[in-house]
């Protein structure tokens, strides 16, 4: 099984630091990044061989792809998404799709989490897709919300969800069992197809569509946050210390 991080996005609510890099560089505990916490979190849970894939400012972390090796032990091969500053992560996930096959955790570039997230994953592991849902964090309306079926399979995943009917948020770390990946690809393909600006999330909710099943693992009370802007850099900078 491969890791896998998704950090092509530009950030362009966390400027002046996304002026020169992805969001996944910015620093969220000293000189250490998002990424960094990513990579560490990966290799801690023994994934060593993990994809990145990259866009805006892709540079960026070519230029720390040695550093960040020989940092946590890991190989890192780079796969670039040549619409990343057009295009939404739907397209982003699809482009490493080359690599499902093999069975994948996957992790958002702009999410802080410990390492207990990779862990409760790979233990519930099963024969399908399998989603990291935080079912105790009282929701709003931005987050990625997920329902469930009755019997616990995922039924809708979207922003666009009444928070009162959801049953917790996706936090971005999906486990990608290699025999689903070609629907998944096919699904993902679907969905930037119809339209570019949707998220990979969409494309789960294609497979589901389609008959696939999605599974979810509750990751109980934990401090974890996705770093859209500011404010939630800010948040990261006070959970980050303490992984």
């Amino acid at each position: 099984m491969l890791g896998m991080v998704l950090a092509a996005g530009a950030g362009r609510r966390l400027r002046p630091y996304t002026d020169t890099l992805p969001k996944a560089l910015v620093p969220v505990d000293g000189d250490t990044t998002i990424m960094d916490i990513s990579l560490r979190n990966l290799a801690a849970a023994g994934l060593t061989d993990i994809v990145v894939v990259v866009g805006y400012r892709a540079e960026a972390v070519e230029e720390r792809k040695e550093t960040l090796e020989r940092r946590y032990g890991v190989t890192l091969t780079l796969t670039h998404n040549d619409r990343a500053e057009e295009w939404n992560n739907a397209y982003s996930l699809w482009t490493a799709r080359e690599y499902f096959s093999e069975g994948v955790l996957l992790v958002n570039g702009d999410t802080v989490h410990p390492s207990s997230v990779e862990e409760t994953l790979l233990a519930a592991r099963g024969p399908e897709l399998l989603l990291a849902v935080d079912n105790v964090k009282t929701l709003a309306d931005e987050e990625m919300k997920v329902t469930l079926d009755e019997s616990g399979h995922l039924s809708h995943i979207t922003k666009l969800m009444d928070p009162g009917i959801a049953a917790g948020e996706y936090i971005g770390a999906t486990l990608i069992e290699g025999h689903v990946g070609d629907r998944l690809a096919d699904a993902l393909r679907a969905t930037w197809e119809r339209d570019p600006q949707l998220y990979y999330e969409d494309g789960f909710q294609e497979l589901v569509n389609r008959g696939g099943k999605v599974a979810v693992a509750p990751i109980g009370k934990v401090d974890w946050v996705e770093v859209d802007d500011h404010d939630d850099l800010s948040r990261a900078r006070e959970i980050a210390c303490h992984y």
